[in-house]
């Protein structure tokens, strides 16, 4: 059965940082593209980032320069490391198997005011 059970959320103040963890069960992290999608109060599902089986991966535009997208093969856990946080930044943050996030975790909540 695959899992993702996303941990790290929580309140920080503008320009700070918080990383965010996904745990994955039912399959090895090496075997499948993975991603960070976000949906914000009101809106839609967001593309953040992305990392293919293979390793290196890409950021969207809104968060390049701040996010950076990382996995420990070992644990099978993959990160998003936030740094200089935004309001725009708050949402709920999943991983997934797809950039559409149709199959993903539960979230976890990031929020980002003063």
């Amino acid at each position: 059965e695959v899992q993702l059970v996303e941990s790290g959320g929580g309140l920080v103040q503008p320009g700070g940082s918080l990383r965010l963890a996904c745990v994955i069960s039912g399959f090895m992290l090496t075997s499948r593209d993975m991603y960070w999608v976000r949906q914000a109060p009101g809106k839609g599902l967001e593309w953040v980032a992305w990392i293919p089986h293979s390793g290196r991966g890409a950021l969207a535009a809104s968060v390049e320069g701040r996010f950076t997208i990382s996995r420990d093969i070992a644990k099978n856990i993959l990160y998003l490391n936030m740094h200089s946080l935004k309001s725009e930044d708050t949402a709920v943050y999943y991983c997934a198997t797809d950039a559409s996030g149709s199959d993903r975790g539960q979230g976890t909540q990031v929020s980002v005011s003063s």
